[in-house]
């Protein structure tokens, strides 16, 4: 006699038969689809946004690498690659990306020099000599509290008068060409900042002077530093047209002259 199973079958109830049997632990289909909204990151973008992203962090990372190469070639000794590009290298590294050994040993520097500038006016009173301006100050006004300062007030004088105790000795005298052309520099500087104030009158003449303070000692030091100022004081220039501000009026009216 053939032997069988006769839970549910002679009941008749198929749904019980092991054809039909459910296995709880089993994923289904709902399962398998909410399963796929929980990836992260960029799987989690529609295609255009992943190709999107895809760019940007490729641009990202090319942008970085080179920033690498570029600074790496700067500051190593001369090679093949510097003689050949070193153009383009100081293109791309100054100046936002300068490199210098300012803050270390031998020689940190451990100075404050602020540039100052007063002026000889021409005007319907007759001549007159202003006071002193802090053209340094100036500018750190502009970036004191300044999320993106400009470049002009971090660089474009501190980067000119470096240029201009570079090419002359202790008595101003200029060092050639390089020499003129930092006090024709100096000079627009200081006329571009002038012509943002009102002084009733035409500028002549002006002169500038630097202001050195060393760096106090901090207040856990027992060292001893004056931090007396020191000036160094340049003669009076004569301005003509070509230091003037291309937008500033009446550059006709400065006679022209030769430096004292």
């Amino acid at each position: 006699m053939d032997s069988y199973d006769d839970r549910g079958a002679e009941s008749g109830d198929g749904a019980a038969g092991p054809e039909t049997v459910r296995h709880e632990d089993a994923p289904s289909a709902a399962d398998g689809e909410a399963g796929t909204s929980t990836r992260g990151g960029m799987a989690a973008l529609s295609l255009p946004y992943q190709i999107v992203a895809a760019v940007v962090l490729s641009v990202i990372g090319l942008v970085a690498c080179t920033q690498l190469v570029m600074v790496f070639l700067h500051v190593a000794p001369s090679n093949t690659l510097t003689k050949r590009h070193g153009e383009a290298v100081d293109d791309w590294v100054y100046p936002e990306f300068e490199q210098n050994w300012k803050l270390f040993a031998p020689n940190p520097l451990q100075q404050n020099i602020a540039v100052h500038v007063r002026a000889e006016i021409a005007g319907a009173d007759g001549r007159r000599t202003t006071a002193w301006m802090s053209l340094s100050g100036e500018d750190g006004k502009a970036i004191r509290g300044n999320l993106l300062p400009s470049h002009i007030h971090q660089n474009e004088l501190r980067r000119g008068w470096d240029f201009y105790l570079n090419s002359h000795d202790n008595e101003n005298r200029a060092n050639g060409l390089r020499g003129r052309l930092s006090e024709q520099y100096i000079r627009r500087i200081a006329m571009l900042r002038l012509s943002e104030h009102d002084y009733g009158g035409t500028v002549e003449r002006i002169q500038i002077r630097s202001e050195t303070r060393s760096v106090a000692a901090p207040g856990w030091s027992e060292e001893k530093i004056s931090t007396k100022p020191s000036y160094r004081v340049l003669p009076w220039w004569n301005i003509t047209a070509a230091d003037l501000p291309a937008d500033a009026g009446g550059a006709d009216k400065n006679a022209e002259g030769t430096d004292k």
